[in-house]
């Protein structure tokens, strides 16, 4: 699968591990930065992970700042993204089976690696349910 990665500077250290996690896993994986723990602001990041997803350049991305809020409310910016903030392996498989998630935000702060992967894992691995989903997502879609 092809995964789009982002990250600001607290999310540098989490963003490196789950990335390196995909590698090994056979994902391919593009990394529209940061790429150091020098300050850097999120809304960038998680505005260009989103457009790379939306473009389809990415099938899923993966965005991750301190707490995992700010670059989800920035990828959540860009038309088709339905970006989620993920904490626990349930948060993971519903924002997947019931809303369709095409990123998975995490916080670098607040979520150690081993949980991430874990939820990472689920996330990548659970399909749509679409049924009575279908039309609260197509609603999502539809906004601007």
């Amino acid at each position: 699968m092809k995964i789009a990665v982002a990250s600001d500077h607290a999310g540098f250290e989490l963003k490196s591990a789950l990335s390196s996690w995909l590698l090994e896993m056979g994902h391919e994986v593009h990394d529209v930065g940061v790429f150091t723990e020098e300050r850097a602001d999120y809304p960038e990041f998680g505005a260009e992970l989103g457009r790379l997803v939306a473009a389809g350049e990415g099938e899923v991305g993966v965005a991750v700042c301190g707490s995992g809020q700010g670059i989800c409310m920035a990828a959540n910016k860009i038309h088709g993204i339905r970006a989620a903030v993920i904490r626990t392996v349930e948060d993971a498989q519903l924002s997947r089976a019931h809303n369709d998630a095409n990123v998975a935000c995490f916080g670098g702060r607040v979520s150690d690696p081993t949980t991430a992967q874990e939820a990472l894992a689920v996330f990548l691995s659970t399909t749509f349910e679409g049924g009575r989903h279908a039309a609260r997502v197509d609603q999502l879609n539809s906004m601007i």
